[in-house]
């Protein structure tokens, strides 16, 4: 009797054997699923909305979140190319304020959206998709999609926004006092004040989690979860940043030993900003050297590019006599008009660019490695290790 219940209550369901109940929740999620795909797959974040995190095109940039894609391998090339106009646009506004970045992000979202549904699927899209919604947490509680499919009332879209614009009005005026801290001297209480400022960021995005599920009903939190598949922490996955732009070649290099990023493909590049009279410069050449002579065997590539800041740097005789004096055996290309240090939207001599195999930006540093103490070398010594075996 037993035997018999079971066959006629359990069956196969995507290859394995389930019970009814199971397979009736498997479905529920799935339509749910299917519900909220149909009303964000092809929505976008607008560009007035700065309570919600921007985090499609990091994703979309991620390795982990290609594979949660099934993105095969046949597809990198075309998939590099559906990012690398996108990356232009967004590189070059990274050091600008919100309201000039977002409307740029906002469209390159929705072009890389777009090719990504044509390219890999509309199913690949999706989940992808589920991935933003789970990195932005809480805050995606705040997208107009979410709100229409969780039929919030007006009281509870009300209580959201006023719980995240408490964190982020308190951000603005931690950056500020950051700002104030560093433009100028500062006394104690300055320093206090600003202290106490970033602690208060601390706590209250701390308690923000808690307080958004409180607002939040169980039964939408539990609709919601459903919709998002697999739960995956979009925190731990690698930072890849936008492709890096391919050299502009002044046709002046140190020794003529030309170059260009698609060269070393396949190779990781330790590429770096300097000007020779620049006292913090001259504090990572030893450190530049030792990569060329140690990292070089491993199958990285160290490429300089000297961006004048003073007229004496703008003459290639006194470049090239510097580079000798310092014994770079590395190239070195002279970027006279900025035009390096311009596309890749730099600001601060030194400055110091990891890029992976594949041609992406992994990691920058800004100033000295060492300064007062830092290691800035050997923490990109590890991630070149590391990314050497990708």
């Amino acid at each position: 009797m037993h035997d018999e219940m079971v066959s006629v209550n359990s069956f196969h369901f995507n290859g394995k054997r389930v019970t009814l109940l199971v397979w009736v929740a498997c479905a529920l999620s799935k339509i749910t699923g299917a519900m909220l795909a149909e009303t964000i797959l092809y929505r976008h974040l607008d560009a007035d909305l700065t309570q919600v995190p921007r985090t499609f095109l990091t994703l979309a940039h991620s390795i982990q979140a290609q594979e949660e894609m099934n993105l095969p391998p046949e597809l990198y090339d075309a998939f590099d190319r559906i990012l690398r106009e996108a990356d232009r646009d967004c590189l070059r506004v990274r050091h600008e304020s919100p309201e000039t970045q977002w409307p740029i992000l906002a469209a390159a979202e929705k072009k890389v959206a777009k090719a990504i549904g044509e390219l890999v699927g509309a199913e690949s899209l999706y989940r992808l998709r589920q991935l933003e919604l789970q990195g932005q947490g809480v805050r995606a509680y705040a997208r107009p999609e979410v709100i229409q499919f969780l039929q919030m009332d007006t009281d509870q879209v009300q209580q959201l926004r006023a719980l995240f614009d408490r964190t982020d009005q308190a951000s603005r005026q931690s950056r500020q006092s950051m700002q104030s801290l560093y433009s100028r001297d500062s006394d104690a209480n300055e320093a206090n004040t600003a202290a106490v400022a970033a602690a208060r960021v601390l706590n209250l995005s701390a308690s923000e989690v808690k307080a958004a599920n409180r607002i939040i009903t169980h039964e939408q939190r539990k609709r919601f979860q459903a919709a998002l598949g697999k739960k995956q922490d979009t925190s731990k996955f690698d930072r890849v940043y936008a492709q890096a732009p391919e050299l502009i070649d002044s046709d002046q290099w140190y020794q003529n030993r030309k170059t260009t990023l698609q060269a070393h493909r396949g190779k990781v590049i330790l590429l770096h900003f300097y000007a020779f009279q620049c006292h913090n410069c001259h504090a990572n050449f030893p450190i530049y050297n030792r990569w060329q002579q140690k990292l070089i065997e491993k199958g990285a590539v160290v490429i300089g590019i000297q961006t004048p800041e003073t007229r004496a740097e703008s003459e290639p005789d006194r470049i090239t006599q510097a580079a000798a004096e310092n014994q770079f055996d590395f190239p070195v290309l002279y970027d006279l008009e900025k035009e390096n240090w311009n596309a890749w939207s730099n600001n601060v001599w030194p400055a110091v660019y990891v890029i992976d195999k594949r041609g992406y930006i992994r990691y920058w540093w800004l100033g000295e490695l060492q300064w007062q103490g830092a290691r800035g070398d050997k923490l990109i010594e590890r991630l070149v290790s590391s990314l050497l075996l990708e």
